[in-house]
């Protein structure tokens, strides 16, 4: 597994990350035990980065990702805190919530630190520099190692850079997905900002699995998504097509086409994939060792011209 260097953090992890949101309920149901030897195996192939969060499933997710890794110490850790979803302000980086948040992540991780611990969501309410601040009292006190955030754009990168340096930088990007080319990629490289980005295959959409008529459990975000519905699926399921026929020719699936897509652009450092069983994890993996030419991403490029693209929050109602 590849290893790279998560810039000013100085931490080394593997290119890929194994993302634990799927693991909370919001992705439908699974099985417990598939999914911790999915972890299992994920780690024996050498993956070293973990991501998880407070609010997937309400602490459920980091509660299995900590059963997984128990008495694992040579791994890097990252979680989120600072959303509180359903409740009247979703968005909530004051200290109270914040430091409840960190407390009740390490209780359900059964550690005594957090490798990396990030602010999930901006809020518009808290100042940066409360916020950057608290981040730093949770460094001093021993509980965090590293600070980071995640869906920042730069103006709010710049503001908490203010009080305390940001260190690692969690956005969504995806062939669907590329406002961070734009707003907040080049900040993060000009400060050599760790990018670890979130939903490199889409959620699903550039899996090759789904069909104009896939439906989602209720229990699903996605089945009220707007990126998985109507019009908006089946243009992009089109161009899913010419990706895997593009696939095709160079041997690799689409899934794997797309997340090399993603560690193929300057400044991102790994990407984040999740699994629920074990072989589900083996062929992200290989996405790694991909080395995608000038005329590979500008075919690429071609392909995806006429997307639809996603903006917004996501996955959309969360916060």
């Amino acid at each position: 597994m590849r290893t790279t260097i998560l810039g000013r953090s100085g931490l080394e992890v593997s290119k890929i990350a194994f993302g634990t949101w799927q693991l909370g309920g919001d992705w439908g149901a699974f099985d417990e035990d598939t999914a911790i030897a999915a972890i299992h195996h994920a780690r024996a192939l050498g993956v070293n980065f973990f991501d998880t969060a407070q609010a997937y499933g309400r602490g459920r997710s980091e509660v299995l990702l900590g059963r997984a890794l128990r008495g694992v110490e040579d791994v890097v850790v990252a979680t989120k805190g600072g959303i509180n979803p359903r409740a009247e302000r979703p968005r909530d980086s004051r200290r109270a919530w914040l430091t409840r948040g960190l407390d009740e992540s390490l209780r359900n991780l059964g550690r005594d630190h957090v490798d990396v611990y990030q602010v999930h969501w901006p809020d518009p309410d808290t100042p940066a520099a409360d916020v950057a601040g608290l981040l730093q009292e949770f460094v001093d006190a021993g509980k965090v190692r590293h600070v980071g955030v995640s869906n920042y754009g730069s103006a709010q990168l710049a503001e908490f850079d203010k009080t305390r340096p940001v260190e690692t930088l969690q956005p969504p990007y995806h062939l669907f997905r590329r406002g961070i080319e734009t707003d907040p990629l080049p900040y993060a490289r000009e400060h050599d900002i760790g990018v670890f980005v979130y939903s490199p295959l889409g959620s699903g959409l550039l899996t090759g699995a789904f069909t104009p008529d896939s439906t989602f459990e209720t229990t699903d975000w996605r089945s009220r998504s707007s990126a998985f519905q109507g019009d908006n699926l089946r243009r992009n399921l089109k161009i899913v097509d010419e990706l895997q026929a593009f696939a095709a020719q160079r041997d690799v699936a689409v899934s794997q086409l797309a997340i090399a897509w993603t560690l193929a652009r300057p400044g991102v450092h790994a990407a984040i994939v999740g699994a629920r069983n074990p072989r589900h994890i083996e062929a992200s993996l290989a996405a790694a060792d991909i080395t995608l030419t000038s005329d590979d991403l500008a075919e690429i490029d071609r392909i995806t011209a006429d997307a639809v693209q996603i903006a917004g929050a996501a996955p959309e109602g969360v916060v």
